[in-house]
């Protein structure tokens, strides 16, 4: 794909597969899984907030809340390191394991950080996840809203301006709206 960019950040958590946080297409930027672990944490980045294991693995304490917060914030930081922000996401997808016992409370979360920018959503309940987490999230979005528009020219002719900035291309077609 010779048209992408690959996007890898140190402020979110390492991928736990061979892929990037991110891949940009023209100006669309495609988001991979990410979780609630935290950058840094150590050499494998496995540190969950909310979440305490006893030595054999087994979950000592655990808090839904702070690992949705954690896997906001890791959003966050691969849209700022994709040249992106929150308000240009468009689609978002929910993996949550344990949907009855989760759901509401996610809801509750995503509606504090989701004011402004609605995107669409779908919340999918699976089995699991392949480190210790309760909740990954997978999103859309862009750098600035981009399209490609045919002008029927008076002419009668099409002419396609392509990846024009709203504001460049209203501009262009400024002088077939004038009477």
């Amino acid at each position: 794909m010779s048209n992408s960019t690959k996007i890898s950040t140190d402020n979110a958590p390492k991928p736990v597969g061979l892929y990037p946080h991110a891949r940009k297409v023209g100006n669309l930027l495609f988001l991979s899984g990410v979780g609630p672990r935290t950058a840094g944490s150590d050499a494998n980045d496995s540190g969950v907030p909310g979440l305490e294991l006893d030595h054999n693995g087994n979950f000592k304490s655990f808090d839904f809340e702070a690992q949705v917060h954690s896997v906001f914030a890791n959003v966050k930081a691969v849209l700022e390191a994709s040249g992106s922000s929150w308000n240009e996401l468009v689609d978002i997808t929910v993996f949550l394991v344990d949907m009855k016992r989760d759901f509401h409370t996610f809801n509750r979360i995503y509606a504090e950080y989701f004011k402004e920018n609605q995107p669409c959503r779908t919340t999918l309940a699976i089995n699991s996840l392949p480190t210790p987490i309760a909740i990954e999230l997978g999103a859309y979005g862009i750098q600035e809203w981009i399209g490609q528009t045919f002008i029927h020219t008076i002419e009668g002719e099409y002419n396609a301006v392509v990846g024009l900035p709203t504001s460049t291309l209203f501009k262009a077609l400024e002088p077939y709206f004038k009477a």
